[in-house]
């Protein structure tokens, strides 16, 4: 079985995780039954769920039961839609060379061909790029990571990768790295997010994800993104559908003038 065979299984996780990105203002708190806090623009009862829109559009959300959900409370700052474009890693510093950048085109086909070759959700890894990197070749850390998936140059040497600044092995690297993470916690997206952030080393000690401001941030902000590709994804699924179904239904007769 692969690790994200389904984007189900993550709806709690994202949950979970939403609570850990620190400084998110938000119309409303929401107190769930299992102790986390959301922070959420505002909700509304949709068939039965109460829904949680994230940021003010109707697009990007998270739907619990009502009987999951403890209290509602009233914030004063209104939640600010998150940037999901151009995010590089709070340590990134991107050189400015006229190569650094891949057409989306050519990013798209590398993501797709590295997420097949370590059975990953393609919109999971383009979601730790971009926060990684941006989607910069060339991007450097102040700690020395290096690329679109940030590879330290000691990681860089296990997992094979001769030149981090080559797209392609780069992503074939770092889509080996996550991999390797989600079979060491047992497919916890949240926790293997965490180790490709702090270090497994960090989450092992702390038996979880670690209490540091930015890898909870880091953790948060590569699921938002996942969630909101895959309810992009989907959409666009729905779309193409309806469009078939309309495409074949038969041509009625028009009546004779």
């Amino acid at each position: 079985m692969g690790h994200l065979s389904t984007f189900r299984k993550f709806i709690a996780v994202i949950a979970a995780v939403a609570a850990l990105a620190p400084s998110a203002h938000a119309a409303e708190r929401i107190t769930l039954r299992n102790g986390f806090e959301i922070d959420c623009d505002h909700h509304a009862s949709i068939e039965g769920r109460v829904r949680l829109y994230l940021s003010p559009g109707e697009d990007n959300y998270i739907d619990r039961l009502p009987e999951d959900i403890v209290s509602v409370e009233t914030v004063p700052d209104p939640i600010k839609p998150p940037k999901l474009t151009q995010l590089p890693s709070s340590q990134a510093i991107h050189q400015t060379k006229a190569d650094g950048k891949l057409s989306p085109a050519d990013l798209d086909e590398m993501l797709t061909r590295a997420g097949h070759e370590h059975n990953l959700d393609v919109d999971l890894l383009a979601s730790l790029v971009n926060a990684e990197s941006g989607g910069d070749t060339r991007a450097v850390s102040r700690a020395g990571a290096r690329g679109l998936t940030q590879l330290m140059p000691a990681t860089a040497k296990d997992l094979g990768v001769a030149d981090s600044f080559k797209a392609d092995e780069n992503l074939r690297g770092g889509a080996a790295y996550l991999d390797q993470l989600l079979t060491r916690y047992h497919d916890n997206l949240a926790q293997a997010l965490a180790a490709y952030n702090a270090g497994p080393e960090a989450v092992d000690k702390y038996h979880g994800i670690p209490p540091y401001r930015e890898t909870r941030a880091y953790v948060a902000r590569v699921i938002h993104e996942f969630n909101r590709r895959v309810l992009a994804r989907e959409a666009e699924a729905k779309r193409v559908a309806a469009q078939a179904r309309q495409a074949a239904a038969p041509v009625q007769d028009k009546p004779g003038r």
